[in-house]
């Protein structure tokens, strides 16, 4: 992560406000917070990034051998950005050693492993891959920063459940189906036997 000379005179401030509090302006505060949120942004963006990667190794790993090349790449990468090679890696690097860049990178993991377990023996923690930073609080020791701009508030109270509005009740009453729909009149049989017309003589 690279800061820009306006981002470093922004630190600095910051750094030597924490170190000697003082009154500031609102301007360096507000300076402060930006700072704060881009770098949360970069953060994140560098989480996100490595998680995309991590997902794209573990799919190359499963299709090896065909995947070698790209896997290799990826590999690479993942350790430059701080991933520690797991017993997977390590089984996948040693059937791929006759490939000159797998085995480099092999002898590479084999020493992160060392020192892994030797990190363990010692009872230090094991470095990780960072993950998405979680809400931070931001530049609250700074005089005049947020905390003094958001006074302490009470929690709202949950919206209570909305009844169903109900139906006006009728004054009166509902007609039955048998109201609505009469029962239809039959109608009486034709005559088994019509008369003939007599043809005329």
């Amino acid at each position: 992560m690279a800061f820009g000379a306006e981002e470093l005179r922004v630190l600095r401030r910051a750094l030597a406000l924490a170190l000697h509090p003082s009154p500031v302006s609102a301007e360096d505060v507000q300076d402060c917070l930006r700072l704060a949120e881009s770098v949360d942004e970069a953060a994140h963006e560098g989480a996100r990034l490595r998680a995309f990667l991590l997902a794209d190794l573990v799919r190359y790993r499963a299709a090896l051998p065909g995947t070698a090349a790209g896997y290799l790449v990826l590999l690479e990468e993942v350790l430059a950005s701080g991933y520690r090679p797991d017993p997977d890696d390590l089984a996948a690097l040693r059937a791929l050693r006759g490939n000159p860049s797998a085995a480099a990178l092999l002898d590479r993991c084999r020493v992160l492993a060392e020192q892994d377990v030797r990190a363990r023996l010692a009872g230090r923690a094991v470095p990780a891959v960072a993950s998405v930073p979680a809400s931070r609080t931001r530049l609250l020791a700074i005089p005049g920063g947020r905390a003094a701009e958001e006074p302490d508030r009470k929690p709202e109270p949950a919206p209570q459940p909305r009844q169903p509005d109900r139906a006006p009740r009728p004054d009166r009453p509902i007609p039955t189906p048998g109201e609505v729909f009469p029962p239809r009149r039959k109608t009486a049989p034709p005559p088994a036997n019509p008369p003939q017309q007599l043809a005329a003589g």
